[in-house]
Order: C-alpha cells, then sequence, then structure tokens
C-alpha cells in the first residue's frame, strides 16, 4: 500500500525539522560598524569553527548542526581558492559564495530525505572608501536574505532581530 503525502506537507514538515534542529544552536550575531562588520558567536567549544575566513574580506558563520555547516564552510573554502587561482582575486565575492550555498542547499532540501539543519552568513567587507559592506543570510532551503547593518540567526534570533531593529544605530565605532 503506497502513502500519499502532498508535496506542500512534505514542504512543511521539512521546513519544522529544519528550523527546530537550527534553533536548538547558539545564537550569531553580525553587526556593521564604521570599518567594517563584526560578527559576534557563543562559542564554548575551541574545537567548533562557527565563524571563519573564507577568503581575502569575505567571513561565514553557521549554526545548526556543526558537521553540515563545517562541511559546507570547507565546500566555500575550496571555491573561493579555485575561482581565485583560476581567474583572480576580484572574482571571488560574497554575492557569489552565497549563491553557491544557496543552490547546495535548496538542491539539499527538495532532492534529499534529510535537510541540512543550517543557516550561514556570508560577509564581505567593502573594498576602500566606495565598497559597501555586504551582507547574506541564507537559510536551510536555499533561500538568501541580503541583510542591512545587522542579522542574527540560531537560537533566539527573532528576539535579537527585533532588539537590534529598535537599537541598531548606524555609523558607530567598534567600541560602541
Amino acid at each position: 500500500m503506497q502513502l500519499s503525502t502532498s508535496p506542500e506537507q512534505i514542504t512543511r514538515d521539512r521546513s519544522k525539522y529544519a528550523r527546530k534542529g537550527i534553533s536548538r544552536g547558539r545564537s550569531i550575531v553580525v553587526l556593521e560598524y564604521q570599518d567594517g562588520i563584526l560578527l559576534v558567536a557563543e562559542n564554548p567549544s575551541t574545537l567548533l569553527h562557527k565563524i571563519s575566513e573564507i577568503y581575502d574580506r569575505i567571513a561565514f558563520a553557521g549554526v545548526g548542526k556543526y558537521n553540515e555547516f563545517e562541511n559546507l564552510r570547507i565546500a566555500g573554502i575550496r571555491h573561493a581558492d579555485v575561482k581565485g587561482y583560476s581567474y583572480s582575486r576580484g572574482d571571488v565575492t560574497a554575492k557569489a559564495l552565497a549563491n553557491a550555498y544557496s543552490q547546495a542547499l535548496g538542491n539539499i532540501f527538495t532532492q534529499d530525505i534529510k535537510p541540512f539543519e543550517v543557516e550561514v552568513l556570508v560577509c564581505e567587507v567593502g573594498d576602500g572608501d566606495a565598497g559597501k559592506n555586504e551582507i547574506y543570510h541564507i537559510l536551510y532551503d536555499g533561500t538568501i536574505e541580503d541583510e542591512k547593518n545587522y542579522a542574527a540567526m540560531g537560537g533566539p534570533s527573532d528576539e535579537i532581530r527585533r532588539h537590534l531593529k529598535d537599537n541598531f544605530q548606524e555609523s558607530l565605532d567598534l567600541p560602541a
């Protein structure tokens, strides 16, 4: 006897499963400040790489199931190294990495039995005075959100985002 489940129900179930795993992780907060981007994570372990540099001026942060976002982090480093070596260092951008992560997570979400229980941030510090900082938040289903000024994920991220929305001030220096 075959069981029949609608695609909408399967998508809802996968989303619920992924969000539940992500919410158990400790939060990561990203803030833009006058001279760059600040990434902050509670990380009691010295073995976990929740925040990492991917390439020049490009950072990665991940929450959720560690082995899953660690595999994404390593794949991002390899992707950036190959692209920078094959073409030009200037061709490696946070936007391109965010798109690659989005495609990978989207494919895993729709095609695999179990979705990844991760969310990742890819951030790029602007180059010089004219350069703009970029913050991309990639969700477990491959959705990309282009964040401005701040972002939060994992744990009580909704509460953190509400607090940042009410209290964030542009052009702060690092001590502020």
